[in-house]
């Protein structure tokens, strides 16, 4: 009995000492990630202002 007892306490040591030492949990980020200019969308909507004032410009 009395190993038993032992056991279950290493265990939930082991457990204990894992969650918070351990691996990240699965599906939960640790930090946002970086955006990249050619990823972030309000950059490409400046870009795509950007090269059409030119020809707006030109035209009119």
């Amino acid at each position: 009995m009395l190993y038993l007892l032992a056991a279950i306490g290493a265990i939930t040591i082991a457990v204990l000492l894992w969650r918070v030492f351990g691996a990240e949990r699965v599906g939960v980020p640790s930090r946002q990630s970086a955006v990249a200019p050619d990823d972030d969308p309000e950059f490409l909507r400046s870009i795509g202002e950007q090269s059409k004032r030119p020809e707006d410009d030109e035209k009119g």
